[in-house]
Order: C-alpha cells, then sequence, then structure tokens
C-alpha cells in the first residue's frame, strides 16, 4: 500500500491532533461549502474519525446569496457522502440578502446565518465539536486586518484552534496544501466569488472586500517585499498573542477570585 500524497498526510494528521480531546464515540461535524479547505477537511475527518472511534458527518450551508447556490450545497453534500460521510444541507435566509445590512456587510451577515445553522445542527445532532477549514492563510489575513484596525492582543491573536465547539485543525496547513489534498484525492472544489476581490460583494465604500482585498494584493505584496515567509510568520505572532492574552486573563481571574474570597473591595475602572 502505497503512502498518501504529503498534503493528505498533513491533513489527518492536523485533524487527528486537534481532535485528540475527544473520547471514543464522540460525534463531530465538518462544516463544508464545497471549496478546496472544506473539502479537504471533510476527506481528512473521513479517513481519521472511524480510526480514531469518532461519529462524523457533515453540514453544509446554503447561503441563497447567489444564482446556483443550492446546486452547489447539493454537490458539496454529494462529495461528502462519497467520502463516507452523512451530509445536510441547510438553507439559511441572510438579512438583507446579498447587500447584507450591517456594518460588516453581506459577509459578516452571511458568516453569522452560518454559524448559527451550525451551532444549531450541532445540538440537534449531539456533536462535541464543529470543524471548519480555516487555514494558514486565513489566519495570516486575519491578524493583518487586526492590525489595520490597530486592535489589541485578543484580537491579533487570531483563530483559536479550539474553543467551546469550534474546532480549526488546519491553521497549520496553507491554502495551497487543500487544494492539493483535493487534487490528489479526485475531488472537484468550487471557487466562490463572493471571496474575489472582484466579486460580487463589496464594502461599504464600493470597494472590495477587506478581506479579499488582503488576499488577492497586500499578502502577495508583503511575500515580494519581505519574503515567502510572512504568511507562517504572522501564523506564529497569532500563537504567541493568544499566549500571552489567555494568561492576562487567567492572572485577571485568579486576582479576582482571591480578592473576593478575602472580602476585599474590588475597584473596576
Amino acid at each position: 500500500m502505497s503512502a498518501p500524497h504529503p498534503a493528505v498526510a498533513a491533513a489527518r494528521s492536523a485533524v487527528r491532533e486537534n481532535l485528540a480531546d475527544l473520547p471514543p464515540g464522540a460525534r463531530v461535524l465538518v462544516a463544508c461549502s464545497g471549496g478546496a479547505d472544506s473539502l479537504a477537511l471533510a476527506a481528512a475527518t473521513a479517513f481519521v474519525a472511524p480510526r480514531a472511534g469518532w461519529l462524523a458527518a457533515a453540514v453544509v450551508v446554503d447561503h441563497g446569496l447567489q444564482p446556483g447556490s443550492a446546486d452547489v450545497a447539493r454537490q458539496a453534500a454529494a462529495h461528502c457522502r462519497t467520502l463516507g460521510l452523512e451530509a445536510t444541507v441547510r438553507a439559511v435566509e441572510v438579512p438583507g440578502g446579498s447587500g447584507g445590512r450591517g456594518a460588516g456587510g453581506p459577509e459578516a451577515a452571511a458568516r453569522t446565518a452560518r454559524y448559527a445553522a451550525l451551532e444549531t445542527t450541532a445540538e440537534d445532532t449531539g456533536a462535541a465539536a464543529v470543524l471548519l477549514g480555516h487555514t494558514l492563510d486565513d489566519q495570516a489575513e486575519t491578524v493583518l486586518l487586526g492590525l489595520a484596525r490597530g486592535s489589541g492582543a485578543r484580537s491579533l491573536a487570531g483563530m483559536a484552534p479550539a474553543r467551546g465547539p469550534w474546532r480549526r485543525p488546519f491553521l497549520s496547513l496553507r491554502r495551497a496544501q487543500t487544494e492539493a489534498v483535493c487534487h490528489a484525492l479526485g475531488l472537484d472544489f468550487v471557487l466562490d466569488p463572493g471571496n474575489a476581490g472582484a466579486g460580487p460583494w463589496r464594502a461599504a465604500d464600493g470597494t472590495a472586500l477587506r478581506r479579499a482585498a488582503v488576499r488577492e494584493r497586500v499578502l502577495p505584496a508583503l511575500a515580494d517585499a519581505l519574503g515567502p515567509g510572512v504568511v507562517p510568520a504572522l501564523g506564529r505572532t497569532a500563537v504567541h498573542l493568544r499566549r500571552d492574552a489567555d494568561l492576562l486573563d487567567d492572572l485577571a481571574a485568579d486576582l479576582l477570585a482571591r480578592a473576593l474570597a478575602d472580602d476585599a473591595a474590588v475597584v473596576l475602572d
């Protein structure tokens, strides 16, 4: 039996490590959009879960914001079933449609609706974890967006590998690796036009969505100027700042608990 493609092996190892705390019999859900990241995650989970004793399934959220979105959702679910995962399609209504009411615009409105659907599905199925396909590239984009807003350490810490039910096994993998997984396994993935700078969604001022602009223009420019290690370096920055922020939160909580135990006066500025 030949060894798996290096990207496939890396994806499986990432899932195994991220979910190592779950006991046998735990239910896990893969959020799959049909893109390369989530399809690679579904494939890796479908391989790892039965060997670890976990019960894995997939959920596909159809935002209904683009023509043909229902067909894309059905295709993503079909891919998941081919991989051996039971798959459910959840249609959601995004407030404001493609206009996306609110300061966050359509991207934020779609994200809110998506997470609500995933959380409901997890509760309905008794899932202990919901797996999301965010990669190291997504993490780097998040850190840069936080820097542009002048954010503090907690925001610059980016996305956590595990927080509550949400798990992100691929935060150490590059987007190119997830595409390599799909190519190696013969999985046809879709490219979401909403993620493109010239896509149908725009910022309030009519320019490209901020994350799309960072992805297409800012990170490539930084890599040209500073070298190809920019994305991993930004990922390491997120890890360091998350550790710092977690430590400060723990110290503050401990200090408050001791103050309350001593019946001392606690003054909050």
